[in-house]
């Protein structure tokens, strides 16, 4: 699951391609099927989005939520992409984009009403 913030008045007008922009991402790097898309979008009041200084208004944290197995240059080449395209198609600067990405077991997954760990019919591969 991808979680986005940013400033509403900023993001808002930009959803729809970034989320685009960050799906085809996972698409080409992870090998996600294309109708996989989990994402959420938290477009906050300016006021309530502190950001480091030296960051404009554009600053977007994308938080990427997955289950673990993916071996770190994968991970790495995930983030490279992200920001390359980012900034080609959506006009954000790499400085202005923050991405972690968070691990977690297989068992701490539950999706489908089994854990990810009893999930044996996934459309694409952990372990890349």
């Amino acid at each position: 699951m991808i979680v986005v913030y940013g400033i509403d008045s900023q993001l808002n007008p930009i959803r729809t391609k970034l989320s685009d922009v960050i799906h085809q991402c996972l698409c080409s790097v992870l090998g996600m099927p294309d109708g996989k898309k989990a994402q959420r979008f938290v477009p906050l009041e300016r006021e309530n989005f502190l950001y480091p200084e030296g960051r404009s208004e554009a600053y977007t944290v994308i938080e990427i939520n997955m289950m673990e197995g993916r071996k770190p240059e994968t991970q790495k080449q995930l983030i490279k992409t992200l920001f390359r395209e980012i900034e080609s198609k959506v006009s954000i600067t790499p400085i202005d984009i923050e991405i972690t990405i968070k691990e977690q077991a297989k068992y701490q997954w539950g999706f489908r009403g089994m854990t990810g760990d009893e999930a044996n019919d996934l459309t694409y591969k952990v372990n890349v």
